[in-house]
């Protein structure tokens, strides 16, 4: 995604709750029913898309992974997905 900078704000309710103006959600990806991650840093707040976040924070932790258990090609990937299909159907 292209980097995009703008300013924008809202108005915070009684209750808390702010509408995420249409232009940020989307830049976001953010559709009806989807969850918003805040990210708190200092004083200031990120408001991330919850599934982007995940995804990203799960590629973090796995990073080197794949290379330990010896997979370091697209091929290997692929033998060992075909690998675990044959394991799983045998039982």
């Amino acid at each position: 995604m292209a980097s995009t900078l703008f300013v924008n704000d809202a108005k915070v309710m009684s209750k808390g709750q702010v509408t995420i103006p249409k232009n940020v959600r989307a830049v976001l990806g953010i559709e009806t029913g989807d969850r918003v991650t805040f990210i708190v840093e200092g004083n200031e707040v990120k408001v991330v898309n919850s599934a982007v976040y995940a995804l990203k924070k799960f590629q973090e932790q796995m990073k080197g992974e794949a290379s330990k258990a010896g997979l370091l090609s697209e091929d290997d990937v692929a033998n060992w997905i075909t690998a675990s299909r044959r394991e799983e159907n045998a039982e």
